[in-house]
């Protein structure tokens, strides 16, 4: 019925992502591959956003993210002050670089040339 569509192939496009993916996801690229976990990403958002941040959120976020395809996770070095346990790190894979770019230009685009969201007057 439908034979006569032609569809076409093309590269999908990248990941349209909500604020709190977009504030992991930067905090991840911040801190790099071997800095990047549950409680230092929680912890980065938290300085540098003056937010109050759960690391359940981080964690689930995280979670998220890692099912999308957005990053990967490995086992770092083992911690003696985490009783031997290894951290978990985040790598930001590059579909995720690519959906922190794309949100972030579509919300340059958006804000770019608004009157007075710098804080001044109009």
């Amino acid at each position: 019925m439908y034979s006569h569509i032609v569809t076409k192939t093309r590269a999908t496009p990248a990941e349209s992502l909500a604020e709190f993916e977009l504030l992991v996801l930067l905090a991840a690229l911040h801190l790099g591959p071997d800095e990047a976990y549950t409680v230092a990403i929680a912890d980065d958002i938290a300085a540098r956003t003056g937010r109050s941040v759960r690391r359940a959120n981080v964690f689930t976020t995280l979670q998220r993210l890692e099912a999308k395809g957005l990053v990967s996770t490995r086992l770092g070095e083992s911690r003696p002050e985490r009783g031997g346990r290894p951290r978990r790190l985040v790598v930001v894979e590059p579909r995720g670089v690519a959906s922190v770019r794309a949100t972030t230009s579509a919300i340059q685009a958006m804000a770019g040339r608004l009157k007075g969201l710098s804080g001044g007057t109009r």
